[in-house]
């Protein structure tokens, strides 16, 4: 009986589960350039990036600091403005560096 009653639960609570947004990834990079960015997959470190215009998501990828992440990242898809890798967001400063 209780599987029923879960099983029903979860066949209404199913429209809302469906129609609600995926979650912000947190691992993406804006391109300074969009032109640089690539057309399709690309993978860096096992990550798995992919870009829309300048903004780039990644899905997987190597445990690594995010000031490293972001040269390796940078050195195969062009500057970027903004990076965030495994949630941690770099400063002005730490961009500056991965840009260099």
């Amino acid at each position: 009986m209780r599987a029923i009653l879960i099983a029903a639960a979860l066949f209404a609570a199913a429209p809302a589960i469906a129609q609600s947004p995926a979650p912000a990834s947190n691992t993406r990079a804006v391109l300074a350039d969009a032109a640089t960015a690539p057309a399709g997959r690309t993978i860096v470190d096992g990550a798995i990036w992919t870009c829309e215009g300048s903004a780039c998501v990644a899905t997987g990828g190597a445990s690594q600091p995010a000031t490293r992440a972001c040269r390796r990242v940078a050195a195969k898809l062009g500057a970027v403005s903004e990076f965030v890798w495994k949630g941690t967001a770099l400063s002005a400063e730490q961009l500056a560096t991965c840009n260099a």
